[in-house]
């Protein structure tokens, strides 16, 4: 009854570790590389003037939501006490990735003065115009670095692309079912346009999600005049934003300010419309309905969809706590120096681990194919839990991630040892190969549970009171550990056990020790 329950074991494991195999394999998953293996580029970036602990960590998610936009693979953002470290592998514009993490990730309040559509002939006029409403100057835009591209105003927004959106107070407000048509001066002076998309100082081209332009003049406020409260809410059937303002002359009576300017539709925000920026597109640009807003709350509705009043609370949410970054330190790792690293890891890997079964081979002759057998197993089973992690929750290997797995090998290994040396023991008093090898397990177990457990609480506490490449080496240290545990139960105990109850090997020569046939014994 127990050699054939071990034989299930047996195989039971092996169909799992084969079939996880098989399918990261098919899926095309492997694990992903770190920094330090495929290049990349790494930025520390130092806060600047008065911050707060939920500033930073709104700053961490707003960096992230960043890195993931421009499609980097396996990003490793750290919180270091004050100081955010971002590790991007495998960028392939490290200037663009440098860019858009240096900035502020502010949102800026900025009020409307034209909006209109991207037209590449800047002759065009309008009809009925007596002057060139097209924008002259070049405006670098979505197109890329260096591209030219001209705004042309229209007598209206095309009702296709702009949803109606409102802004007033939390008095619920109900959305027309069809999209405003915002009207435009007839005649519109030409407009200075600057050069930095960036600059709240300067008037400038922005584009929406939709590619809709909008020339927006000098930012009027920033998201400090909100509350960290924003959230999403369905008012009269509708979706809509609701989020407080700070009272004070940086909350309230700024926004009310900026509020009646373009209520009135005065020289400053002449189409009455006030667009949300952050990192240099427009979110949002609602029309002001109130001229003051007094029950201290913001309510922006329109023909939003659940998922579109989410993130727009979302950014309102971030942008009530800003926090100004310089760049302290970046540097960047060619991806021939990680592929050298790799290569490098690599072969040193194999070689220790080549050294050790050649020595185990000579001490326990035959019995060390179960060694090995069990490191393939081990390492199989390693490969594809690193692999499906990498794919389903962003986990990196680094060169720290590969010297945790090597020491793990050496734990592995002590594991066979300890059992082996207990059977040797046992069989030195007189005891058959199948009673010792049952014996020897049941003592030899504690041992092993006792050290892999220490390698795991060691790794731990490593990986929650440390940061960077310490984690990674605790990390791959302690799954390295558990998987030591599973094979070691699941594989090595059935396996040798079958092995001590085979009739062939009775009374032969086992671990450099003869053995008792138990034949003779009866």
């Amino acid at each position: 009854m127990n050699k054939r329950r071990h034989i299930v074991t047996l195989v039971l494991l092996l169909i799992i570790v084969a079939s996880s195999l098989t399918a990261n394999l098919v899926a095309g998953n492997k694990p992903a590389l770190g920094l330090d293996l495929q290049g990349g580029a790494s930025v520390t970036l130092q806060p600047e003037g008065q911050y707060d602990a939920a500033g930073l960590d709104v700053a961490v998610e707003i960096i992230r939501q960043r890195v993931d936009s421009i499609g980097v693979a396996e990003p490793e953002i750290i919180l270091q006490g004050g100081t955010i470290v971002v590790n991007l592998p495998g960028v392939k514009d490290q200037q663009q990735a440098l860019d858009i993490i240096g900035r502020t990730g502010e949102l800026l309040l900025r009020p409307v003065l034209e909006t209109g559509m991207l037209d590449p002939n800047p002759s065009t006029t309008i009809a009925g115009s007596t002057t060139d409403n097209s924008v002259t100057d070049t405006v670098p835009v979505a197109g890329g670095p260096g591209s030219s591209r001209f705004i042309n105003t229209a007598t209206t927004v095309p009702d296709t692309t702009v949803p109606s959106t409102d802004v007033s107070s939390s008095v619920p407000v109900t959305a027309s079912a069809t999209p405003s048509v915002v009207a435009t001066p007839a005649v519109t002076p030409k407009i200075e346009i600057g050069d930095d998309p960036n600059d709240p100082t300067q008037t400038v081209v922005l584009l929406d999600k939709n590619g809709i332009a909008y020339v927006v003049g000098p930012a009027g406020a920033s998201g400090k005049v909100f509350k960290n409260d924003a959230r999403a809410d369905v008012q009269t059937g509708e979706w809509t934003v609701v989020v407080g303002l700070r009272s004070g002359a940086d909350g309230d009576v700024l926004w009310n300010k900026l509020a009646a300017a373009c209520f009135n539709k005065t020289e400053q925000c002449p189409t009455g419309q006030l667009a949300m920026v952050l990192d240099g597109t427009v979110i949002s640009a609602p029309s002001v309905r109130e001229p003051e807003f007094t029950g201290g709350t913001v309510q922006i509705s329109g023909a939003f969809t659940a998922e579109e009043a989410r993130d727009l609370a979302k950014i309102l949410e971030f942008g009530a706590v800003p926090v100004r970054f310089g760049v302290s330190q970046a540097q960047t790792v060619s991806a021939t120096l990680g592929s050298d690293s790799l290569r490098a890891a690599i072969i040193s890997g194999i070689i220790g681990i080549l050294l050790v079964l050649f020595l185990l081979i000579a001490y326990y002759r035959l019995m060390a194919l179960f060694i090995f057998a069990g490191m393939t197993i081990s390492i199989a089973l390693l490969w594809s839990v690193i692999s499906f992690l990498s794919r389903t929750n962003g986990l990196a290997l680094s060169l720290s991630g590969i010297a945790g797995i090597i020491v793990s090998i050496g734990i592995a290994v002590d594991s066979y040892i300890v059992f082996f040396e207990r059977i040797k023991d046992e069989i030195r008093v007189g005891k058959t190969l199948k009673n010792s090898a049952v014996r020897s397990f049941e003592s030899a177990w504690r041992t092993i549970v006792a050290a892999d457990t220490v390698s795991f609480l060691c790794a731990a506490v490593l990986w929650f009171l440390t940061v960077g490449s310490v984690r990674g080496f605790a990390f791959f240290l302690g799954i390295s550990a558990l998987t030591d545990l599973v094979i070691t139960y699941f594989f090595t105990r059935s396996a040798v056990l079958l092995f001590a109850r085979s009739k062939r090997v009775q009374g032969r020569k086992i671990l450099g020790i003869k053995t008792i046939n138990p034949e003779v014994l009866q």
